[in-house]
């Protein structure tokens, strides 16, 4: 058997739905022999002597859902049961209604902010699913989808765009760590983490082999933080797998101004391999995906991935794309939607059937309305609290500030603080 090895299944719960969800990632015990990963072909960009052209990547669904053959990865969805393959759609399909409900929310001033990922679910729940439950992921604030995969229950994300809380979940129970807020950041943590993993193996040969996954973005690739990860982790040979999801808009900048080649050759500059994935293909991105957590998995070192997908939406909902990028340029993405090509894909292979599809939305549905019950019920956030934990100990600037604030909140008509009715911070 090559690296990796057939899909388990297993059972998660988010909200208010207890769905069997197949999980694809390995699951071998802690006394699995680990075997080392198959070798990288040239369509994967690995070390090659040239750098990769900025439309070549690994594809094995195309936007009209058409399959095709690669002899590095295919083997990696060929050993799936179907079960796996539906799942992955349930998944994007799933956070893509979590998402809409979330903005919505946001939009009648239930959350303060809120952080879209539509377009970019293929990218998410590929690689979320290829994770190991021992791995360990590092999200930004936009790994809704990867969240799902981990097991968490989506209600629990908005918690901290309502402003009750600065986390809203245990990452030690999923493996999935709190939302990154501060660009490039989570990168740094990642290869510390990933250079704790190699140390317990040293320790104690018997534990199971791990992973860590960095997310971030392209716009963070500009980040000196993101740099000095890929120094460290290379240089310590750390286990850990950089995934880059270049959705082309840094907030407002194009990608083409962030940088003049595509990201991933940038990988050869710190001797690790890079591969370049259609980050809309969710196959595509699940076995790259598998092939860099066993690459690091196996002690090879660190493994970047760029996705190359699309910001269909808004970078938050206080951005308005409107106003640097033309719609002709959404319209041609929207062709590309990583939903609709693997629903042609598995109705083409007589995988799933209506009832199916009819069964994924209404499960949606009903997950949107477990999270808008949720949100609600967390009441609103008290401001005061923010006031009183700056410092340990009083200040007067900010007593200052908060009387300042208090001052400014009861010149408004009808403020009632203390209805507990809801309402973002």
């Amino acid at each position: 058997m090559g690296a990796a090895q057939q899909a388990d299944t297993g059972t998660s719960e988010t909200g208010a739905q207890a769905s069997t969800r197949p999980q694809a990632g390995n699951q071998a015990g802690s006394q699995a022999t680990v075997q080392p990963p198959v070798p990288a072909g040239e369509s994967a960009g690995v070390l090659r002597n040239t750098g990769v052209g900025p439309d070549e990547a690994v594809q094995l669904l195309d936007e009209h859902g058409g399959a095709h053959h690669d002899a590095t990865f295919s083997p990696y969805i060929e050993r799936l049961d179907p079960e796996v393959l539906r799942g992955f759609y349930r998944d994007m399909a799933t956070v893509r209604r979590f998402d809409t409900e979330a903005t919505a929310l946001q939009r009648q001033g239930e959350l303060a902010m809120w952080v879209p990922v539509i377009g970019q679910e293929a990218a998410q729940i590929g690689s979320g699913s290829a994770l190991n439950k021992a791995d360990y992921a590092f999200p930004t604030y936009r790994e809704h989808g990867v969240a799902l995969t981990r097991g968490l229950d989506l209600a629990d994300l908005l918690k901290l765009f309502r402003g009750v809380t600065n986390g809203g979940w245990d990452p030690r129970e999923t493996n999935f760590h709190l939302y990154t807020l501060v660009l490039a950041a989570q990168t740094l943590h990642a290869v510390g983490y990933a250079m704790g993993i190699s140390r317990d193996l040293v320790a104690d040969p018997t534990t199971e082999p791990a992973a860590v996954v960095a997310y971030f973005g392209d716009g963070a690739s500009s980040e000196g933080d993101v740099h000095e990860s890929m120094v460290f982790a290379a240089s310590y040979d750390a286990p850990v797998v950089f995934f880059c999801q270049n959705n082309n808009w840094a907030i407002s900048v194009p990608f083409e101004v962030q940088s003049k080649v595509p990201l991933v050759n940038r990988a050869a500059g710190y001797g690790i391999p890079g591969i370049r994935v259609d980050g809309n293909d969710v196959l595509a991105v699940y076995a790259v995906t598998q092939w860099a957590l066993d690459h690091a998995r196996n002690g090879h070192g660190p493994v970047f991935i760029e996705a190359s997908t699309y910001r269909v939406g808004a970078h938050t909902t206080a951005d308005d794309p409107t106003k640097y990028r033309m719609s002709a340029e959404e319209e041609l993405w929207k062709t590309r939607d990583p939903l609709a090509r693997l629903e042609t894909y598995l109705r083409a292979e007589n995988l799933a059937d209506d009832a199916f599809f009819a069964q994924v939305k209404n499960d949606g549905d009903e997950l949107a309305a477990h999270v808008r019950r949720a949100t609600l019920a967390l009441g609103g956030a008290d401001i005061r609290h923010k006031f009183a934990t700056v410092y340990a100990e009083a200040h007067p600037l900010v007593a200052e500030e908060l009387a300042w604030f208090e001052n400014y909140e009861a010149s408004f008509a009808d403020v009632d603080t203390d209805n507990g009715q809801g309402g973002a911070a």
